[in-house]
């Protein structure tokens, strides 16, 4: 047998590297790599240490009204997934704008995304966000890159994700598509998170609070599933886990009310 050139053998060596991140598989390149971790210990144990930086990730709102609580946490994974100034390109379509409204400047900078680090690219056609967010991955000038997909999108199916999760990793970019709806597709996505909002607790002034979400981790190539209540504290602009408490005791009656034999 003739023996390999050592370019080829590099780059052969790559791809397989490519297909096990792909599968879900610890490859060598993941060794001493920092993860992103969201800063709750149950999620990030369930995550193996959080997300991958390179990888491909899915998020879509429970309901159609939990769309703001999906876009929330897509813009604080963009914020804390980019690398030291690099930028986050935001790709929407025409009818994605009409239909769940254009992003906000002050709510992104809440959620740690600045203007100043926010790129916005309109594009006519859902199969052109998935075109310039392959294209967008390649570059390696990106931190992070987000395409909102309307509707059920069945042309994001399993092949177009592994295209994308493959410019991922290769250009070294965290990537986020967020869907409008649940979608049934199978994807190539490392996570899937269903989001949706929960009422906030107010401040001590009796004001609004966090923002609080319920995250549910349907698919984890890396380890179990589950539903975590989070908060988002702008002012550190870190997560951190809710507790909903016990409602208090009624002050309006006694205590133990009289037991009564019935009959």
């Amino acid at each position: 047998m003739d023996p390999v050139p050592a370019g080829a053998a590099a780059t052969l060596c790559r791809l397989r590297q490519d297909v096990a991140r792909i599968e879900g598989h610890e490859t060598a390149l993941d060794v001493g790599t920092p993860l992103l971790t969201l800063g709750v210990a149950a999620i990030d144990g369930a995550l193996q240490g959080g997300l991958r930086p390179a990888s491909l990730h899915e998020i879509a709102p429970q309901a159609a009204r939990d769309a703001g609580a999906a876009t929330g946490f897509a813009l604080a994974l963009a914020a804390r997934a980019g690398r030291a100034a690099a930028e986050t390109l935001w790709i929407q379509t025409d009818f994605a704008a009409a239909e769940v409204g254009a992003l906000y400047g002050p709510g992104c900078a809440l959620f740690g995304l600045s203007a100043r680090r926010l790129l916005v690219l309109t594009v006519r056609r859902p199969v052109d966000a998935l075109w310039a967010m392959e294209e967008a991955l390649k570059s390696r000038a990106l931190g992070s890159i987000v395409a909102e997909l309307p509707g059920d999108a069945p042309f994001a199916d399993l092949t177009a994700t592994r295209r994308l999760a493959v410019a991922a990793r290769g250009g070294e970019s965290f990537a986020v598509l967020l869907r409008h709806r649940v979608s049934p597709l199978a994807s190539a996505a490392q996570t899937r998170w269903h989001v949706a909002a929960l009422p906030g607790q107010p401040d001590r002034f009796g004001g609004l609070g966090r923002t609080a979400l319920s995250l549910s981790l349907v698919k984890n190539r890396r380890g179990p599933t589950g539903r975590f209540l989070v908060a988002w504290d702008h002012h550190e602009r870190a997560f951190s886990a809710l507790s909903l408490g016990v409602a208090a005791a009624a002050v309006d009656r006694p205590g133990r009310a009289p037991r009564r034999r019935a009959g």
